[in-house]
């Protein structure tokens, strides 16, 4: 008799997740149901500080799982490659720096049957991705709406749909109507699935009940590469959809643009008075929001407007540069 099919294939693009990859990996395989009813698929970029190791360890001979490999070593590809071996009827894309409550699947299960969507999912819970300060104030600020604005991060009063959420779960047929993830987003792939998703007139539902911990950067200079990078890219979904999915995407490029163009008309007038009508106004905006913010952990205040300041400038600066980097790719 032939083995049946599992209902759930957790797909995880990783690479060098050697710190966090146990955790995420034991809340998958501790799911409150039928164990059969799960496979994992841990797809790996060739990382070099022993992830393959540790999740050979944590599998412990577990079949449920399989270690893919990645040679080109970015996330879209890794999903893709998953995709071709998934055999469950129900796709969660995982993060390896997360970990998934025990009800999770059940749970989304349940969501995907009580509201006909094509995708479900919950709200992260950021959690310090190191030690000190700098690290506390970045999980904070991520959480917080002057930092991302984003739905799934800073949460909502009840459930219903939204454009994108964090560790989505797929009917499998959204991927044959609409097509796999795009290679050539590095980054912001899963929002680009996600707005082909809506725009094809399929629901995202996200039940804010539902939450999943989620280690943030450790410092400002790794928050800046990440968000930098996600700004690029999200040029390059805007051109290949005419749009976004969302006002708030294009705030970080009009909070750059005005503060830069104060900075050059203060070096053509030869005057202060434009940094200073834009900069001393923001900045302040950033310390009430540091107060307002830090009230959970006050050591934090000092250091939340550098980490709000990084998340919008990062992004909005990420904006230009992907302006200037594809601006010959607006016909698609």
């Amino acid at each position: 008799m032939a083995e049946a099919a599992p209902t759930f294939t957790v797909v995880m693009p990783i690479r060098n997740e050697a710190g966090r990859i146990a955790t995420t990996l034991r809340s998958v395989l501790a799911q409150d149901l039928d164990p059969a009813r799960v496979e994992v698929l841990v797809v790996d970029g060739r990382s070099d500080d022993g992830t393959r190791e540790v999740v050979a360890d944590v599998a412990g001979g577990d079949p449920r799982v399989r270690l893919l490999d990645n040679p080109e070593q970015i996330v879209p590809t890794a999903l893709n490659r998953a995709l071709a071996e998934a055999r469950g009827s129900v796709i969660v894309r995982v993060d390896g720096h997360c970990a998934l409550p025990p009800d999770y699947l059940r749970r989304c299960e349940a969501l995907l049957d009580e509201t006909g969507a094509e995708c479900v999912g919950g709200m992260i819970e950021s959690r310090p991705g190191g030690e000190g300060v700098i690290a506390r104030a970045v999980a904070l600020a991520m959480a917080s709406p002057v930092g991302t604005g984003a739905g799934f991060r800073v949460g909502r009063d009840r459930p219903g749909p939204v454009d994108t959420l964090a560790f989505g779960a797929y009917r499998r047929e959204v991927f044959d109507r609409i097509g796999t993830f795009d290679e050539e987003l590095v980054r912001n792939q899963d929002d680009e699935l996600n707005l082909r998703l809506t725009r094809a007139g399929g629901v995202i539902w996200m039940d804010p009940s539902l939450r999943s911990p989620y280690w943030t950067r450790p410092d400002l200079r790794s928050l800046w590469r990440q968000y930098f990078q996600y700004g690029v890219y999200k040029v390059r979904v805007a051109q290949k959809h005419r749009g976004v999915a969302s006002w708030r995407h294009l705030v970080p490029l009009a909070l750059v643009s005005v503060l830069g163009g104060s900075v050059v008309g203060a070096l053509v007038l030869r005057r202060r008075w434009p940094v200073v009508l834009t900069a001393g106004p923001y900045g302040a905006g950033l310390a009430a929001a540091a107060v307002v913010t830090g009230r959970r952990d006050p050591r934090t205040i000092p250091v939340l407007p550098a980490a709000f300041a990084t998340l919008q400038l990062s992004y909005g600066a990420g904006w230009v540069a992907g302006l200037w980097r594809w601006r010959h790719r607006w016909g698609g």
